[in-house]
């Protein structure tokens, strides 16, 4: 059985959302959540389709997109 790691999609996420907030600064608006809906989030849930999700593996999407908006 093989198993699937997305740590290098967590970290890709990181990296966009940090060059995004960089540009921008801590301008809170719905065009930050756009770009980052636009730019990391399909990043982060690419190639889910097709690997079976374990629940550690959701709460670790759940972790990082918290993280990002705290």
């Amino acid at each position: 059985m093989y198993r699937c790691s997305f740590k290098y999609a967590e970290q890709a996420v990181y990296r966009r959302f940090n060059a995004i907030f960089g540009k921008i600064g801590r301008i809170a608006s719905d065009d930050v959540l756009e770009l980052f809906k636009k730019k990391c989030l399909k990043v982060l849930l690419y190639g889910t389709e097709a690997c079976p999700l374990k629940k550690s593996h959701i709460a670790s999407f759940q972790f990082v997109v918290k993280q990002l908006f705290c």
